[in-house]
């Protein structure tokens, strides 16, 4: 199942915002080094999690959150537990 998912570091409390079709698997590779971009700021924690019907929608998804490059629509998302349909 595809998820886009968003991770918040242990270190320096930033966020991360991802897709994939194995939640844990990710996160294993997250907090093991394997991913560069995070490695510096690991470990990490889910925050939040949204099932999508396709990796495609769950991919469009990641970068159009990443687009926002807003620290206030990721809180309000992991407030929320949703993906608004307005953001969506």
């Amino acid at each position: 199942m595809p998820f886009v998912y968003i991770l918040q570091s242990l270190t320096n409390s930033r966020y991360y915002i991802g897709s994939t079709t194995n939640l844990s698997r990710r996160l294993n590779e997250h907090n093991s080094g394997k991913s560069g971009y995070t490695n510096v700021t690991k470990p990490f924690k889910i925050v939040f999690s949204q099932k999508f019907s396709s990796l495609t929608q769950a991919r469009q998804m990641e970068k159009k959150l990443k687009s926002f490059k807003s620290r206030e629509i990721i809180v309000q998302i992991i407030k929320d537990q949703k993906i608004k349909t307005a953001v969506g």
